[in-house]
């Protein structure tokens, strides 16, 4: 006789905000916030303060890190289709502290095809650039605008060979300007870095103890101020009491 079978009982998935002290709903407005607006991590903090919640800028941080991805999968299908006429450009962001060469594409609707940081700008960088965005979206492009580098006809060539290589002055203005965009959205990030930095030195030179030098900087302005406490001053109404008290011979 078999015995009976017991079917596991069905258990929703588990969610991506399992585990996280805050409400899904604050977690994504935040996300949104800083990803949407040209807003720093503290602002967004300030924001939250603002509306009864309070959480501090590091959890802001890494509720972006750990939530950019999902939210962008999420909004993947919603989308505009991929056009194919590719502005290619690359610009020079720090990354880590490093000066890094992004290679960005974005199309004739102005939504980015795809982006790849590399440590040089060359034909290597430009070629895993275009390989990754065509494995990627599946679309081969009619026209690709960049800029005269001599690296770009040959890797053209070899991997879009039937797209326009276009290089004409001013062709590639639209990337160009797509650029500022990213770099005005960094420096929030960088004067937010720049004053955590601050802080933490101002901090530190007020709990860290005084050296040798400094000491001796103290004491000698120290006996300095106590020297000229003791100069007499003459002041104008002695030198009249004097000039009274003084009997003619």
């Amino acid at each position: 006789m078999k015995s009976p079978t017991h079917s596991r009982p069905w258990l929703p998935p588990k969610s991506a905000f399992a585990g996280f002290r805050f409400p899904a709903e604050v977690i994504v407005v935040a996300v949104r916030w800083y990803l949407r607006f040209n807003l720093s991590y503290r602002d967004v903090e300030e924001l939250l303060v603002e509306r009864g919640v309070e959480v501090d800028h590091v959890t802001v941080y890494r509720w972006v890190q750990r939530f950019t991805p999902l939210l962008a999968d999420a909004a993947r299908f919603a989308r505009h289709s991929p056009g194919d006429r590719w502005f290619t450009d690359e610009t020079y962001v720090k990354v880590n502290g490093v000066w890094r060469y992004v290679y960005r594409a974005i199309d004739q609707h102005g939504q980015v095809i795809d982006v790849l940081v590399s440590s040089r700008r060359d034909a290597d960088g430009a070629r895993r650039f275009f390989r990754r965005a065509l494995s990627t979206l599946k679309v081969t492009p009619s026209e690709v605008i960049t800029d005269a580098a001599a690296h770009y006809p040959r890797v053209l060539d070899e991997l879009v060979p039937s797209a326009w290589h276009h290089v004409e002055q001013y062709a590639n203005n639209r990337i160009e300007a797509d650029h500022g965009q990213l770099k005005h959205r960094l420096r929030s990030m960088w004067s937010t870095n720049r004053q955590d930095r601050t802080s933490d030195h101002r901090r530190t030179r007020l709990h860290a103890e005084p050296t040798t030098r400094t000491l001796r900087t103290r004491r000698r302005r120290r006996a300095r101020n106590a020297d000229r406490r003791s100069v007499h001053r003459t002041r104008p109404s002695d030198l009249t009491a004097d000039r009274r008290s003084v009997q003619p011979a």
